[in-house]
């Protein structure tokens, strides 16, 4: 089996070339620098460029699947052209895959995209199933929006669409966990807000099986990236000072000094996401990691 996969070089899509390649399955990527090109056998680079609408048809030669992650990062500050470029990254590179194989005869069964669980509304009460239609009015639930219904359009040309909605991704590479013990590395960590908004996590290591599980048992549809124990963010930050063996004695960062210091971003520190994993695990899939302790004990100690 050889799969193609956007956004490689990013935290999950490491992972994920981790994962194939100890299951023996080839590698293609996409790359925007043609210096990070490298061609053996089993992992293969071709040149793309999104913004020009330019791509190397040869990455999708013997192709079975597509993993489909590239897009901007949302962490990072939020200003109105950066906004842009959050949102276009999404479309444009889908539609450049899109077009690309509109002209070319391909072998591609599938196209397993990112998504991400910002879609849903924030509350304290709900718990979110992939059917859930309660939608979020901000800015992140419109950017998932648009691009779920980009990658939709892969079923036109008979390929199975499946759709990952990743929640908070714990990784010691990187990613949201490593600002996180930031603060309370050195005895400044507290609680965001209230404290009681959901977080819907998922260690790193499960969330790239779940990607080769839906593609091993051709999984079409949408399926939720998070872990079966979601926690509210006073257990994530006591719970990761505890792992780490540091005091918890600030009290709770006002939302407003946030918002001052991150700008619009600080909305991903309190949309509040309790997300249900249940549709994945009856499909079969069975997670490493259910709880947030031994997860992060596996990632900081």
């Amino acid at each position: 089996m050889r799969v193609l996969i956007t956004g490689a070089t990013g935290l999950i899509g490491q992972e994920i070339v981790k994962l194939c390649q100890g299951e023996g399955i080839s590698v293609n990527y996409l790359t925007t620098r043609r210096s990070k090109i490298v061609q053996t056998e089993s992992y293969q680079g071709f040149y793309w460029n999104p913004t020009t609408q330019d791509i190397d048809t040869n990455c999708f030669k013997n192709i079975d699947a597509i993993f489909h992650l590239a897009g901007a990062t949302v962490s990072k500050r939020w200003t109105p052209s950066y906004k842009k470029d959050i949102l276009s990254s999404r479309k444009i590179t889908t539609q450049l895959l899109i077009n690309a194989l509109k002209g070319e005869s391909h072998t591609i069964k599938q196209v397993i995209s990112a998504s991400a669980i910002g879609v849903y509304s924030s509350s304290l009460i709900n718990y979110y199933e992939e059917d859930s239609k309660d939608f979020s009015n901000s800015f992140l639930s419109e950017v998932v929006q648009s691009w779920e219904q980009e990658v939709d359009a892969f079923s036109k040309l008979n390929i199975v669409v499946s759709k990952i909605r990743i929640g908070l991704v714990l990784s010691k590479k990187g990613g949201a966990l490593q600002e996180i013990i930031k603060p309370i590395k050195v005895g400044l960590g507290a609680a965001l807000g209230s404290g009681t908004q959901w977080q819907s996590w998922i260690h790193i290591q499960d969330l790239a099986n779940i990607f080769l599980y839906v593609l091993e048992n051709n999984l079409k549809g949408i399926y939720n990236g998070v872990a079966p124990n979601p926690v509210t963010n006073k257990e994530l930050t006591k719970t990761i000072a505890s792992v780490m063996r540091k005091p918890l004695f600030l009290p709770n960062i006002p939302k407003l000094f946030l918002r001052f210091v991150l700008g619009k971003m600080h909305i991903l520190l309190f949309e509040s996401q309790r997300v249900s994993s249940k549709k994945i695990e009856n499909k079969g899939f069975h997670f490493k990691y259910h709880h947030l302790r031994p997860a992060l004990e596996a990632l900081l100690e």
